[in-house]
């Protein structure tokens, strides 16, 4: 990296709906990755990430040979993956893709019961101009309220205390209930709230209601952030992504 100021820490996240569109009638992988790009997020939270679908592989010409984290990383971002779900012709699982270097890189199942397997993807990034690492989390919490209050407590204590972080992910949270653990007890801010007052609506993407997806932040600066809705993204997944530019709380970034 040059030692060049960058004005913003630019993060994002969605839920990949395992490469395929709504209902599962095309694989939109290719235009995942186009859609990534264009985004142009330093760190990329990825959910319901195919590291392995043989059936799928078959079943479409284009398929990538490689996994899809690879695939959507190629050469513009460094890449984990955590295996949650693990089935006779795959495994899927988190991602996080990034420009800076990973490190520290743990993957914490949470899940609740055999029938529904979840992790906390964890590493820390070295990104130019912090004081010290970035925390990052990627989530995909349970579909069941009991389930989701576990996670988070799970979440808390491998969480550093006030070290600078992200977590972000598919919350599944449509009572909003997360911010009560994040934000009362641990500071962390939700970015769209925190940019424009109100959670984003992600899900359906064709027609989006519920807030699911979410960016909380913690010894950052927000200074923008939103949902992408309309082409392509409404095409891309059943969830919309959210994107944040994030500062620093003393100043700026450099890459």
């Amino acid at each position: 990296m040059s030692g060049t100021a960058l004005s913003a820490l630019r993060v994002a996240t969605l839920n990949i709906h395992k490469g395929l569109s709504q209902f599962n009638r095309r694989m939109v992988i290719h235009e995942l990755r186009e859609g990534l790009r264009l985004l142009d997020a330093d760190i990329v939270f990825l959910q319901e990430v195919q590291g392995l679908h043989e059936r799928h592989a078959l079943r479409f010409a284009s398929w990538p040979d490689e996994a899809q984290h690879e695939f959507l990383a190629g050469g513009e971002w460094q890449h984990v993956y955590g295996r949650n779900a693990v089935y006779e012709h795959g495994h899927h699982g988190n991602a996080i893709l990034s420009r800076w270097p990973l490190r520290m890189v743990a993957n914490h199942d949470v899940s609740n019961h055999r029938f529904e397997h979840r992790g906390l993807l964890h590493c820390r990034v070295d990104v130019p101009g912090l004081a010290a690492p970035l925390d990052c989390f990627c989530v995909h919490l349970s579909l069941h309220e009991r389930g989701r209050r576990r996670q988070l407590e799970a979440l808390v204590g491998h969480l550093p205390a006030q070290a600078p972080a992200v977590i972000a992910g598919d919350f599944n949270d449509w009572r909003l209930r997360a911010g009560r653990v994040l934000d009362a007890r641990l500071g962390f801010r939700e970015a769209v709230v925190e940019s424009g007052g109100r959670h984003a609506r992600t899900f359906p993407s064709f027609l989006p209601i519920l807030h699911l997806d979410r960016i909380y932040v913690r010894g950052l600066r927000v200074l923008q952030a939103r949902a992408h809705r309309g082409a392509p993204w409404r095409m891309l997944s059943d969830h919309l992504a959210i994107s944040a530019e994030l500062q620093p709380e003393s100043g700026r970034v450099a890459r």
